[in-house]
């Protein structure tokens, strides 16, 4: 063991004494920048020297050091497996039927028949305002009109008969349709003094108050939001325009409310935004419940790489050795409870959470170390303590 210690202290003191070189707080003093990339390369290469060094101290202290004292691990038996890839991009919460009402006519906001979180249909009654005396002018037109009808129906029946002149059947046909136009105008116009439901939906908030002055296209009222039809806006990278179509299922996390759903790609978007290289897709969700509501944050999961056949192991219990090589440990029994550690380099593939696909290096059945992997080395005898 004297003469392990007097080894790695030998070999220690070489990589980081040998030479006089110049000092790296002088180099950085001085400023000169090809004289500083010199000394990272230098180093570098010290650094690989010794990570070379540690290994072939820790290949001397597997060879020479005889404890027969089997060290505990946990390890699991490797089977095919399903694995899925997964992208993952923010997105908002969105519904096209959420709008704040502003009034068509302006006056005193006189009634309003709904409170906030009620539902209403399309087309019903929502607040009313004073039409100064509009009404009135539309009820003496419709009087008007009356007249203008009956006169005209007499005067065509006349005319029907041959009896009286052209004229005059001209003259009471143009008078009722100009006072029926003039009548549908000011129904049109007091048609405005009442506020209705453009969709079903829920009353989200009463923002005016009974009793103010409201001015025409000016003054919000009342925000009206339909929940049944929400729906997810994201933005995806242009690498993943053949992936991701219209269609395509994805999974849509909301934490907020601590739900994830199930959601269909109902639109693409054909446009390529230049500043972020990305393209839009509204992902539809459902919303039974009625917990979704616009602008909530949401987290969308898209599936861009699967492997029916495929093994993976945690991606805690790799390591890496001075070639920049993956490392994990399978286990090889000797008897019912004693076995070796062995070394396997592995090719990996993609990363999903904690598991990463394995190309290769280990095949199914075979029996990879989990707990006590980083602290074992190749050779050694391990136990599972069954």
């Amino acid at each position: 063991m004297k003469k392990l210690l007097y080894i790695l202290t030998i070999t220690l003191l070489v990589v980081s004494c040998g030479g006089k070189s110049e000092s790296v707080d002088s180099l950085l003093e001085g400023g000169d920048l090809k004289a500083i990339k010199a000394k990272k390369g230098e180093l570098n290469l010290q650094q690989k020297s010794l990570r070379e060094d540690i290994d072939k101290l820790n290949a001397y202290i597997q060879g020479e050091e005889k404890d027969d004292k089997a060290v505990l691990v946990t390890t699991q038996v490797v089977k095919d497996t399903v694995f899925n890839h997964f992208i993952e991009v923010q997105g908002n919460v969105e519904t096209d039927q959420n709008i704040i009402l502003y009034p068509e006519y302006s006056g005193v906001l006189t009634r309003i028949y709904v409170k906030p979180g009620q539902k209403v249909s399309k087309g019903q009654r929502l607040a009313s305002i004073d039409d100064g005396g509009l009404s009135s002018q539309v009820a003496q037109q419709e009087t008007q009109m009356a007249l203008a009808k009956t006169t005209f129906e007499r005067q065509q029946r006349l005319w029907d008969q041959k009896i009286g002149s052209e004229i005059q059947f001209l003259e009471a046909k143009t008078n009722y349709e100009a006072t029926k136009n003039a009548t549908n105008q000011l129904r049109s116009q007091l048609s405005k003094t009442v506020i209705t439901a453009p969709f079903s939906g829920v009353v989200d908030n009463i923002i005016a108050d009974q009793g103010q002055v409201v001015n025409q296209g000016q003054t919000e009222v009342i925000r009206l939001v339909n929940l049944d039809n929400m729906y997810v806006k994201a933005s995806i990278p242009e690498n993943y325009t053949r992936t991701v179509k219209k269609g395509t299922t994805v999974s849509v996390n909301l934490a907020s409310i601590g739900q994830t759903y199930k959601g269909i790609v109902r639109q693409v978007g054909n446009y390529i935004n230049p500043s972020n290289r990305t393209f839009d897709v509204e992902i539809e969700i459902p919303n039974k419940d009625g917990f979704v509501k616009p602008n909530l944050i949401a987290t969308v999961q898209v599936n861009d790489y699967s492997n029916n056949k495929t093994i993976t192991v945690p991606a805690n219990i790799l390591q890496e050795n001075s070639k920049g090589e993956t490392i994990a440990f399978i286990y090889e029994a000797e008897n019912d409870s004693i076995g070796i550690a062995r070394r396997v380099i592995l090719e990996l593939g993609y990363t999903s959470e904690n598991k990463i696909e394995v190309k290769s290096g280990i095949t199914s059945g075979d029996t990879l170390i989990i707990e006590g992997a980083k602290s074992i080395r190749d050779g050694q005898r391990v136990t599972t303590n069954k």
